[in-house]
């Protein structure tokens, strides 16, 4: 493991100014390179660094194979005036959930909830990403997608389910947001990566191997193992419903069909996203009485009575919240390795961009 002496801090605007260089370099129009940026910097900043820019060199990966196109011409397919369909074109699921939730907060402006469909997409790194774009605009959000095979059906022992992320997001007074953002793992499969990536091991729990026994060994849950579901068949249940709402109702891969992105190089990705956006305040009479009664409930659990051994209780995304703050004044912390492997990756694309401490 890392030393903190081992670590290198690189500040946010170059880790920007570099993921915009190297996917511009890609063929990535210049507005579609920025979204993709804003996405993988938000991710690292709140601590949630296996969706980061270290997963830059997998996209480019199939970018160079052909089943990524780097710039689509995407437009909306209007379903009712609060319902909208994007087919992705097996573009980078960052820029297709961007423009998602963009449609959806136009709607909800008017018609009080907006809800976007999109098939045939990619990736889209971190779930809150979406929810805090609504939040943005003063709206509550709902973000489903589907993911590739890595986890059982309760009772089964074959990889199946995807650890597809369960989001909600509403805004707080002042900024104390409330931002919900789950696997239905017990760990995202992208911890997995990086505990192999660096050669550490993984807690007890977390994974099987591909014989079915439990496993610490980072690479031989990634090697047919599969990752565990979250209270047993309750994690198993809320996988399903991502399945269903990202990809069945959506006209998106399913059921097992969609590809692994890192395995599968010939094969369109087939990933499809569900987003709601809504105005919070609707059954309400004012905005400002949803805020009061957020911070309401955010405060009384907050002071709640605390269990023994606990020194302050957390609400949903408030963790992060904090890890930003510390991350854009202290930048973000890598490995060299790390560094070094996305230096390599420009190298490759003739991009000459740098992460700068």
């Amino acid at each position: 493991m890392a030393t903190q002496s081992e670590l290198v801090r690189v500040p946010p605007s170059s880790i920007h100014s570099f993921v915009t260089s190297i996917f511009q370099a890609a063929g990535v129009p210049p507005e579609h390179a920025s979204l993709i940026a804003d996405s993988l910097t938000l991710a690292d900043l709140r601590g949630v660094d296996t969706h980061g820019v270290n997963r830059v060199p997998v996209y480019l990966q199939r970018v160079k194979a052909g089943v990524l196109d780097p710039s689509p011409q995407l437009s909306f397919v209007s379903k009712s005036p609060v319902m909208a369909v994007l087919d992705a074109k097996n573009t980078f699921g960052f820029v297709a959930a961007n423009l998602a939730v963009s449609k959806a907060v136009e709607m909800a402006k008017i018609y009080g909830v907006g809800i976007c469909a999109v098939k045939d997409s990619g990736h889209f790194g971190m779930a809150a990403t979406y929810l805090l774009k609504a939040i943005e605009n003063e709206m509550g959000a709902m973000v489903f997608t589907n993911a590739s095979r890595s986890m059982p059906a309760w009772g089964s022992k074959e990889a199946l389910l995807g650890t597809s992320p369960f989001a909600v997001g509403l805004p707080g007074k002042n900024g104390d947001h409330w931002t919900l953002d789950m696997s239905p793992s017990v760990v995202a499969r992208g911890k997995i990566r990086k505990a192999a990536r660096r050669g550490e091991p993984i807690p007890e729990g977390w994974a099987l191997d591909a014989e079915g026994r439990h496993t610490t060994d980072a690479a031989a849950a990634l090697n047919g193992g599969v990752v565990l579901p979250i209270g047993g068949p309750k994690g198993s249940g809320i996988a399903m419903m991502m399945d269903i709402f990202g990809g069945l109702l959506t006209g998106a891969s399913f059921a097992g069909n969609v590809q692994d992105q890192y395995k599968v190089l010939d094969k369109k990705h087939g990933v499809g996203h569900w987003f709601m956006v809504f105005k919070p305040d609707m059954f309400l009479d004012s905005m400002d009485e949803y805020y009061d009664r957020m911070e309401t409930l955010m405060k009384t659990v907050r002071e709640s009575e605390k269990a023994a051994g606990v020194d302050r209780i957390y609400t949903p995304g408030e963790i992060e919240f904090i890890k930003e703050k510390e991350n854009r004044e202290k930048g973000v912390a890598f490995t060299k390795g790390e560094i070094d492997a996305l230096h390599k990756t420009a190298a490759e694309w003739g991009c000459d961009a740098k992460l700068v401490s």
